[in-house]
């Protein structure tokens, strides 16, 4: 019995051992990509130029231009979660109706699949063409006698879409796929005999929802709220792109990096690393919680 379970026990390392060796490379990759840049990027903003440890750089939360980077990232993060959640609940209330194999839910699949990555410079040259200042739709309204001059005409001085509130636009663009894909697969966890027994019961659609849907899918819609807030919040390439200037946070490390230091103070860069590092750690602890509720009822609910 003894040599038996030695021998399977060193079966059972010889098959791990590949397994680990195969996710060494990966492993390498996120320690040298993504560990050790983040864990320099935070550490930077308690050092001084001089590489001593100080609290000082911390007075830059102060300034005002700072706070008014977070709060547009704050702000523009939340409506893009929230338009974006509400639209994107819609189309997957929408798509229960469909069949699970039919054509339709396959290409809204498909194409959520593709543009909830689809971002970056691609995402910014798309908007650029279609609704900027030499845009398609402007130029047609130019034609058209709506408008005179596009940098004049929108916001009351400038192209929306060149500025940070026209951000919401672009950042709708894959906020609303993103929640097609988060979603759904909580709407079509509900069993469909909650439903019948509401019905037998007497019960209306509208108190089906309140009672017994409702409760069940909000801590799933929540969660994938707060998805929609973190992606939108930690967003880079496509505002860069639009945006000379820094209006959110990642402008503004970017800002800080590539300019003069502000009010003096050095490394600020790395303080709002640290900022962003903070909110996206709360976001992603209160999403796991969410999650694991979901999952109590997902698990073990479906019919």
């Amino acid at each position: 019995m003894t040599d038996r379970g030695v021998g399977g026990s060193t079966t059972r390392l010889r098959r791990r051992g590949p397994a680990w060796l195969g996710l060494a490379p990966f492993g390498v990759y996120v320690l040298l990509f993504l560990a050790v840049p983040a864990i320099l990027a935070v550490t930077s903003g308690f050092a001084d130029n001089e590489g001593r440890f100080t609290f000082a750089n911390f007075a830059a939360l102060a300034d005002p231009n700072i706070l008014q980077g977070l709060w547009a990232s704050i702000w523009i993060s939340a409506v893009t979660a929230i338009i974006g959640g509400v639209i994107g609940a819609l189309i997957c209330y929408a798509l229960l109706a469909m069949k699970p194999d039919g054509a339709v839910r396959s290409i809204v699949d498909s194409a959520s699949s593709v543009l909830a990555q689809f971002g970056g410079v691609m995402l910014a040259f798309a908007f650029i063409a279609t609704i900027g200042a030499n845009g398609l739709i402007t130029s047609l309204l130019k034609d058209w006698g709506w408008i005179e001059n596009p940098l004049n005409s929108f916001n009351g001085g400038g192209v929306m879409i060149y500025q940070i509130p026209g951000l919401v636009v672009v950042y709708l663009y894959f906020q609303i796929p993103l929640m097609v894909l988060t979603f759904l697969p909580a709407l079509q966890g509900l069993k469909g005999t909650w439903a019948e027994a509401n019905a037998t019961l007497g019960g209306t659609r509208l108190q089906y929802w309140l009672r017994i849907g409702g409760p069940v899918l909000l801590p799933a819609f929540l969660g994938s709220l707060i998805l929609l807030f973190a992606n939108s919040f930690s967003s880079y390439a496509t505002a860069a792109a639009l945006v000379s200037q820094g209006g959110i946070v990642p402008l503004a490390i970017r800002q800080q990096l590539t300019s003069e230091t502000v009010l003096g103070v050095s490394n600020v860069a790395g303080v709002l690393a640290l900022v962003m590092v903070i909110v996206m750690v709360v976001l992603m602890t209160a999403y796991a919680a969410l999650q694991r509720r979901t999952g109590r009822w997902q698990n073990g609910g479906r019919s």
